[in-house]
């Protein structure tokens, strides 16, 4: 597992989804069928990956409140 990143939080709250059906939105308004979903398939390579695997956890953890003081 890479070290923690104090910007991950701010790259969840600023990053948007590049493809797909929810592309264009940002990471931490994706909802949480989403993240079980790729979950269970797979997080694409890469930093998307990691920073969608971090959001799903604290989405099923009930920890969105973490992200809230970053929505500009």
């Amino acid at each position: 597992m890479p070290s923690p990143d104090p910007q991950i939080l701010i790259k969840l709250a600023t990053m948007k989804m590049p493809f797909g059906k929810y592309g264009g939105r940002v990471l931490m308004d994706l909802p949480e069928p989403y993240l079980v979903w790729f979950a269970g398939k797979g997080f694409p390579e890469g930093e998307l990956g990691i920073l969608l695997s971090v959001l799903h956890e604290i989405k099923v953890n009930g920890l969105e409140h973490l992200l809230e003081p970053l929505r500009k």
